[in-house]
């Protein structure tokens, strides 16, 4: 009878420690096309960031949860880690708590501008070059400027590190979304133009704390979203945009952001863009249609038109095809005069499967 209660004991003692463990969750996902652009050859690509990612919350009672989130992003022809020169955890590494205050978390990961503005864009704020996210829907911002670039691939643009998130509760729809990062250098470097600010040598350390506002309202078919951010050299970008389901096939959307970079670039320092787009579900499928405009100061319009179509196999697979074209992509030179740096068009052509796991 003792050693019946003690088994006993002992089954509700391992069942209480293993119901205080964290539970984990593995998700990610895989996409794989073909990609065709102008002036270059038929190439395996992507539409979508390929993600692993891991998560996990811990229940420490009175409403309050520890959290984390570690997410790689990777090559999925390859297998290496994205663009070969990203952090292993390039696209969030996170800890954090979670009660009735909201949520709070230190690490690295989207700021909130940048989380938030490509939902109101047609291709889901991807970063294929057929949506808007990564260049027009943030007028050509960059929120981390001063990380490193290692592999030769393109910087990251859209996430900041050695920073706390906070994201409150939300009430009637709306919620608010801010973070602070330190001043540490990232192992980059940025060298002002037209007598701006420069930024080199080994790690420079930032002119400025990286900070980021938006605040969202989402109930029922509208949703809308404000949003000020300010980068390490001092580069600010203000972004209001909305979207509305005019039936439940019919979505439409639009955005509006201004940047001004006077402090790295006084003689070219302001960027304006505007987009506006719509979904259309058709049973499994999905078109996708947008239209939008960039500039900056004294140079032509960038202007882009994409049209896109999504087919489901099931809830996690999906195939698609996207067809864009981009005019006047412009940037900004070393010079007042000859300012101008443009490839006149490209053309993009895709067609691949993401699926989700």
């Amino acid at each position: 009878m003792k050693k019946s209660l003690m088994a006993v004991a002992l089954l509700g003692g391992f069942a209480a420690v293993a119901q205080a463990q964290t539970a984990v969750q593995i998700y990610g996902n895989l996409d794989a096309g073909l990609v065709k652009r102008t002036n270059q050859t038929v190439a395996i690509g992507k539409r979508a960031a390929n993600t692993l990612g891991f998560k996990g919350t811990e229940d420490l009672g009175n409403g309050l949860k520890a959290l984390f989130q570690l997410e790689i992003r990777y090559e999925p022809d390859t297998g290496t880690v994205e663009n070969n020169g990203r952090p292993l955890f390039q696209g969030q590494s996170r800890v954090g708590l979670q009660g009735d205050f909201g949520m709070v978390r230190i690490g690295r990961g989207l700021t909130p501008f940048q989380e938030v503005v490509g939902s109101f864009e047609p291709f889901h704020g991807l970063p294929t070059p057929a949506g808007f996210y990564t260049d027009i829907s943030v007028a050509g911002f960059n929120s981390a400027p001063l990380d490193s670039n290692t592999g030769g691939g393109s910087p990251n643009s859209n996430r900041i590190s050695n920073a706390v998130f906070y994201n409150s509760p939300v009430n009637n729809g709306f919620q608010v979304n801010a973070s602070w990062a330190t001043k540490e250098g990232n192992g980059g470097t940025l060298t002002g133009t037209n007598g701006g600010a420069s930024y080199t040598g080994t790690n420079p350390q930032g002119s400025a704390n990286p900070f980021s506002v938006a605040a969202t309202y989402n109930n029922g078919p509208a949703a809308a979203m404000l949003a000020y951010e300010r980068n390490a050299v001092e580069t600010k970008i203000w972004s209001g945009a909305g979207s509305f389901a005019l039936t439940p096939e019919l979505k439409v959307m639009a955005t509006y952001s201004k940047q001004n970079a006077d402090h790295i670039n006084p003689v070219l320092s302001d960027t304006k863009a505007w987009l506006v787009g719509a979904t259309y579900a058709m049973g499994p499928g999905k078109l996708l249609a947008g239209y939008g405009q960039k500039q900056l100061e004294d140079t032509p319009k960038t202007k882009q038109f994409s049209l896109g179509y999504e087919y489901s196999l099931s809830k996690r697979t999906y195939l698609y095809i996207d067809a864009s074209r981009k005019t006047n992509i412009v940037t900004a030179s070393g010079t007042a005069i000859g300012r101008l740096s443009a490839t006149p068009t490209v053309n993009h052509y895709d067609v691949g499967v993401n699926h989700s796991f």
